[in-house]
């Protein structure tokens, strides 16, 4: 090999090695930016749960009055602990016909908005247990649903059992993150939905003893809980059709007066959304009135 070639070869060479080296500094600029980014989110979290908190707190102690709202339309109003109660035993029992629709899980930008323009066309206002990790992502679907007339409650925070069910105190964590969120979203740095549903619901399973144990620590805190009595099974396990879900809401609801409905608007439920229209349909004609939890809002 002569001299010319060895010293092309070798000014390749450096060429490869100056390019990896600036390859290597960007990811490394591009990985403290996301680190700073991911802090500064955090950072926004926290600060807000410690609001929440303290508001709470305060609030118990009798040191801050609540302020005094006139004329608010319902969805505006803020629970608190002097307005606020949900009696878990007696929700599914009524003289009259009535149902709650409530999503979980959401919102998700495919199936919430689709959702919300049917309760919309059909005057219809509902409950929707977000996910706090999801109302960071989709926070404008969060705010149009409050706008709406629609009740925001929090579902915590990760939908990770394990990580939610970690110990009493991580249930709360992920309780107070999540309203933390949803007070960003909706741009109500007062607002406090004081309702909360577990994942996977609030007895049985692994973590029985730890759900009993929090429920009153919840209660402690002024925070309700609300499960269902009728589901569509649209998270059963498998994707669903349409007739499934119909098939298994009318299996579910049997005579029952007082019904609250478990749904789903996470973005692989778009059956849901499609199986709606009937269910509302079904509901109506055995003459059910639609209610969300503010009706609960003494």
């Amino acid at each position: 090999m002569d001299l010319i070639s060895i010293a092309r070869r070798y000014r390749n060479v450096k060429r490869i090695l100056i390019l990896t080296i600036l390859l290597i500094i960007i990811i490394y600029i591009c990985l403290i930016i996301n680190r700073c980014s991911e802090s500064s989110k955090k950072e926004k979290i926290y600060q807000g749960y410690q609001e929440i908190y303290d508001s709470l707190k305060n609030n118990e102690e009798g040191s801050v009055e609540p302020e005094k709202k006139e004329e608010l339309p319902s969805h505006k109003v803020i629970a608190n602990k002097e307005q606020w109660l949900i009696d878990n035993e007696n929700i599914y029992k009524s003289e009259e016909k009535r149902v709650f629709l409530t999503f979980d899980d959401g919102p998700s930008k495919k199936v919430t908005p689709l959702i919300l323009d049917l309760l919309q066309q059909e005057n219809i206002k509902a409950t929707f247990f977000v996910l706090g990790s999801r109302v960071e992502l989709n926070p404008e679907l969060v705010k149009r649903a409050y706008n709406e007339g629609h009740y925001i409650a929090n579902h915590g925070y990760s939908h990770t059992y394990s990580q939610i069910y970690a110990s009493v105190d991580t249930v709360l964590d992920e309780y107070y993150n999540t309203e933390s969120a949803i007070r960003i979203a909706i741009g109500n740095d007062q607002y406090t939905s004081l309702l909360f549903r577990f994942p996977g619901g609030s007895a049985g399973g692994k973590y029985k003893e730890l759900k009993r144990q929090a429920k009153e620590r919840l209660k402690e805190n002024n925070i309700a809980y609300v499960d269902w009595n009728v589901l569509t099974g649209d998270s059963e396990g498998g994707k669903k059709t349409v007739e499934q879900l119909v098939s298994r809401f009318n299996e579910t609801i049997g005579t029952k007066n007082s019904i609250v409905i478990l749904m789903h608007d996470a973005g692989d439920k778009m059956t849901t959304y499609e199986a709606l229209p009937q269910i509302i349909q079904s509901l109506r004609e055995n003459g059910y009135e639609f209610k969300n939890f503010y009706d609960l809002i003494k």
